[in-house]
């Protein structure tokens, strides 16, 4: 792990054009950043969020996932309606297995639903523990 530690050189060139560096920070004004290519151009899925307020919407939301994007989606405005919340998310389930993709709860409130392709991992990442000295 001593190359953590290494103090970058003045001479050091780094593989972005036009890009000043100083002595202790590069700019960051100077990066030519690309812009994203929205899912559409082969760039990949975009993940988008949304708010579901009644079960109405599910054509709509499921398009997103048909068109390959991952959507987060916010349950909160129906979560005291047992029966439109069952609603949908019954309807959400049929979505993912016509398109064999995933989906998962995340805390109280919000799902997360994948394109084919993707999994979910279910299991929560731990944080690892040092072994003491």
């Amino acid at each position: 792990m001593g190359w953590l530690r290494r103090k970058a050189d003045k001479e050091e060139e780094y593989p972005v054009d036009d890009v000043q560096i100083g002595r202790n920070y590069i700019d960051l004004g100077a990066l030519k950043i690309r812009e994203p290519s929205g899912g559409k151009e082969g760039g990949g899925p975009t993940i988008k969020f949304a708010d579901i307020e009644g079960y109405r919407q599910i054509p709509e939301l499921s398009n997103i996932v048909y068109e390959g994007n991952i959507l987060i989606l916010d349950f909160t405005p129906i979560a005291n309606d047992d029966l439109e919340l069952k609603r949908a998310i019954t309807e959400l389930k049929r979505v993912v297995e016509d398109i064999n993709g995933d989906i998962a709860g995340i805390g109280q409130n919000l799902l997360v639903i994948a394109p084919k392709g993707m999994g979910i991992e279910k299991k929560k990442i731990r944080r690892l523990e040092r072994k003491r000295r």
